[in-house]
């Protein structure tokens, strides 16, 4: 399975998946593409250091400053989706994985790639899923709701925000002296076992249709 992973920042989960495809000799995904929307996450130099082709599709390499600085959100957001899609359509993409990526998709490739992108969530949807729950919003909102457990998942994305199918989920125990810091750093390293195995699970998906 082909797969472009979009990222934003620091790119510990591509280098999960990097690490795992490296020393996995039948590993059922093959990154072929990292595409990042911003140009100064680390995720890129991941993917350089790996032999991974990389890209950088921002609102301004998209649209140009001047449109950029013009455009709705919503715009900006189908403008970079719409121009991933024809990344994957050049790279001959299977299947995308959202690995930290903090823009939303829209328009063609939900449609096109309907089944075939899944997302790495850093809370156990449905809870604290939807509009701005990303990040440390996710771990702050977990603390402040007294919640005992706390954990990440993959799952399949739709056209809603964190509303599609769940396929993975791993849990770690939410501590009394907890900080959204240390919150994150227990749940890290479950999410790269996640993120592996949500890619492998949906190469197996994908083999059986």
């Amino acid at each position: 399975m082909r797969i472009a992973v979009l990222v934003s920042g620091g790119g510990t989960n591509l280098q999960a998946l990097i690490d795992y495809e490296k020393s996995h000799a039948g590993c059922p995904y093959n990154i072929v593409l990292v595409v990042s929307n911003t140009k100064n996450a680390y995720a890129l130099e991941r993917a350089k250091n790996a032999g991974i082709h990389a890209e950088i599709r921002s609102p301004f390499s998209v649209l140009g400053k001047e449109n950029a600085e013009k455009a709705s959100r919503d715009e900006k957001r189908v403008a970079i989706s719409d121009a991933i899609l024809n990344l994957c359509h050049e790279h001959k993409i299977d299947a995308i994985v959202l690995a930290g990526y903090l823009s939303v998709l829209g328009g063609r490739i939900i449609d096109e790639y309907s089944g075939r992108i899944i997302n790495l969530h850093p809370a156990l949807l449905p809870k604290f899923g939807g509009v701005g729950m990303w990040g440390h919003n996710v771990h702050e909102a977990v603390l402040a709701s007294g919640e005992k457990e706390s954990g990440c998942t993959v799952h399949l994305v739709d056209s809603g925000c964190d509303t599609g199918k769940i396929l993975v989920q791993k849990k770690v125990p939410v501590l009394p002296d907890d900080t959204p810091d240390s919150l994150y750093a227990r749940i890290a390293p479950k999410e790269h076992e996640a993120m592996v195995e949500g890619v492998c699970l949906l190469a197996e998906m994908l083999n059986n249709h």
